[in-house]
């Protein structure tokens, strides 16, 4: 088993890390769909394009496709239509993950200093956290809409670490994606990923974190020895 040196701050990743948000976002995707008079694309192919933001969500609905750029004037419509659906529907169908409230109050009591950091855009972000009750665990939010630039850039981790005074190397990510280990890689963090997540449906062991979990009550058993360098 790998045995991670505890760290002074640890940053956790929302959709698809706490909260499997799927069925909130695709309701939302097939509402848009809908009255754009489209296909809808149901909640497997949403599982598989979430994680880069809700513009690039949209855009892969709207293609049914990873990448690309759909018509500008079909997408703002889109994007519109989405925001309206969502913003009444957030947190209603979405749920924790099993064993998440044990991992953050085990965290918690462990007196780590924790941020969660998300592409997640922050109008939808905070209301999320706070209906599962969530909010109370994290010092610091840090959503895809709050500074220039966002996961898979370690912008915001380098961002969290300076607001808590903690250098990179004392700190770790806990995520589900590619962009997550991408970004923890480019800050310097230690970085645990758990097994269920979403990463557009391939294994995140692919990716080579330091370890992956199947469920944040398993913490414990990675996080257990001091860290020999102070911040």
């Amino acid at each position: 088993m790998t045995r991670l040196p505890t760290p002074k701050l640890v940053l956790i990743d929302l959709d698809g890390t706490l909260i499997d948000t799927a069925p909130d976002l695709a309701y939302a995707i097939d509402g848009m769909m809908s009255q754009l008079d489209l296909p809808q694309r149901g909640v497997e192919k949403v599982r598989r394009w979430i994680g880069n933001g809700i513009e690039r969500l949209v855009k892969r609905a709207l293609l049914d496709n990873d990448e690309g750029e759909p018509d500008e004037e079909l997408f703002q419509s889109g994007l519109h239509l989405f925001k309206v659906i969502y913003g009444q529907i957030n947190g209603r169908l979405s749920t924790l993950y099993p064993g998440v409230r044990e991992g953050l109050e085990w965290l918690s009591e462990q007196q780590y200093q924790l941020a969660c950091i998300t592409n997640k855009a922050e109008q939808f972000t905070t209301p999320l956290l706070k209906i599962l009750e969530l909010e109370h665990h994290f010092r610091l939010i840090i959503s895809g809409d709050s500074l220039p630039k966002k996961k898979p850039d370690p912008l915001p981790l380098l961002h969290a670490a300076e607001f808590f005074k903690i250098e990179p190397h004392n700190a770790l990510m806990l995520g589900d994606s590619i962009n997550d280990v991408i970004a923890a890689r480019a800050a310097g963090f230690q970085i645990i990923c758990v097994s269920y997540g979403y990463n557009h449906g391939e294994d995140i062991r692919t990716a080579n974190p330091a370890a992956v979990i199947d469920s944040l009550a398993q913490l414990p058993n990675f996080i257990s020895e001091p860290f020999s360098v102070n911040s």
